[in-house]
C-alpha cells in the first residue's frame, strides 16, 4: 500500500476556498492580499487564516455551505484520483482550508479521507473564528508523520502534491513530491513540477495508467 496526499485549494480545486467565500462577503480584496502573502511564505500561516477567517464575520452558513459545494475542481481531479485508487492508493487531502468544502469533495472525488479546519458559527451565522487540524504552517507534516505511523508506511511509499508555502512542512516526508502549478518557494522543495493546469499530468508523471474518459 501507499500513500498519496493532495493539497485541496488551488490543487484539486480550481482556486483558494477562502477567497471564494470572501467575494460573497465582499471583503475579497482584503482576503485575498492575505492569501497572496501567505501562499508566497511571506506571513504566518496561523495568522493569515485567522485574520482572514474574521473577515468572514456575519456571513451565513447557509450561504457558505452553498459556495463550498459548488467550487470548481481543478481540470483532470476525478480522473487523476481514479487513476491512483485503480493503483492500490490511499488518498487523502489536506487543507488549510475548511471541511465544509473538503468533506463534500472527500464524496464526490472517492478520497479516502480529507483534513481541513472547521468554520466555527452560532446561529446560523459565521463568527469569524476557526479551529481544526490544519491550522499551522506544520501542521501537514505533523498530521503525515501520524499517518504514515497508524499505516506502517515510510516516506518512500508517500507521494504529496501541492502548490503553497504551507505545503514544505509535508514535502520534508515524502520521496515523490510534486509541485503543481506552484509558487517558487515549494517548487524548491519538489523533485517533480507540473506547469500544466490539469491533475491528469499526475499519473503521466509517475507511469500510471489513465483511462480514456469519453
Amino acid at each position: 500500500m501507499k500513500l498519496v496526499v493532495f493539497d485541496f485549494d488551488s490543487t484539486l480545486m480550481d482556486g483558494e476556498t477562502i477567497d471564494i467565500l470572501a467575494q460573497a462577503h465582499n471583503v475579497s480584496e482584503k482576503v485575498s492580499q492575505i492569501t497572496h502573502r501567505a501562499m508566497n511564505g511571506e506571513l504566518d500561516f496561523y495568522e493569515a487564516l485567522k485574520n482572514r477567517v474574521a473577515l468572514l464575520k456575519g456571513l451565513s452558513v447557509q450561504k457558505a455551505t452553498q459556495i463550498a459545494h459548488n467550487l470548481p475542481l481543478m481540470n483532470g481531479a476525478l480522473h487523476c484520483i481514479q487513476a491512483l485508487k485503480v493503483q492500490g492508493f490511499k488518498v487523502v487531502c489536506f487543507s488549510g482550508g475548511f471541511h465544509i468544502a473538503t468533506d463534500y469533495f472527500t464524496e464526490i472525488l472517492g478520497l479516502d479521507a480529507s483534513f481541513a479546519n472547521i468554520l466555527h458559527h452560532k446561529d446560523s451565522i459565521l463568527t469569524g473564528e476557526v479551529g481544526g487540524e490544519m491550522m499551522f504552517s506544520d501542521s501537514k507534516g505533523i498530521m503525515l508523520q501520524r499517518l504514515q505511523n497508524l499505516l506502517s508506511l515510510t516516506r518512500k511509499d508517500t507521494i504529496v502534491i501541492g502548490d503553497g508555502a504551507n505545503d514544505r512542512s509535508m514535502f520534508a516526508h515524502a520521496d515523490v513530491r510534486i509541485a503543481f502549478c506552484a509558487k517558487e518557494i515549494l517548487k524548491k522543495e519538489a523533485n517533480i513540477i507540473i506547469e500544466t493546469r490539469d491533475l491528469r499530468e499526475i499519473p503521466k508523471a509517475l507511469n500510471i495508467p489513465l483511462k480514456e474518459q469519453k
